[in-house]
């Protein structure tokens, strides 16, 4: 019978918030391996920060595993929108009904 060493287990840095540079050194440094699917020229990346990863930071994986990065919010992701108070504020009191515009076919009768 043969026994073959269990290759070690490492945790997952993270990686979210370096820029792509950073994010391959801390790999290596750790036995692992970047792929980023939303850069076909990861290798050229340089100063674009990673947004998501996939382990999450801290999941144990073999040594030479690879880990995926993204740099780019996929449809419907991420972005903050707008957060600076927006000029007029909704007025209070509760909902209102928007007024018919005139000559509308679809008027909506006041019950």
């Amino acid at each position: 019978m043969r026994i073959t060493p269990k290759t070690p287990e490492v945790r997952v840095p993270r990686l979210v918030g370096l820029m792509a540079m950073d994010a391959r050194k801390t790999a290596e440094a750790n036995g692992l391996f970047l792929n980023a699917p939303d850069r076909p020229d990861f290798h050229q990346t340089v100063v674009e920060y990673v947004v998501r990863q996939y382990p999450q930071p801290n999941a144990e994986v073999p040594r030479d595993s690879v880990i995926y990065v993204w740099f780019d919010f996929g449809e419907g992701d991420g972005g903050g929108g707008v957060r600076e108070p927006r000029i007029p504020r909704p007025p209070t009191g509760g909902l209102q009904r928007e007024l018919d515009e005139p000559g509308d076919p679809y008027v909506v009768s006041s019950a």
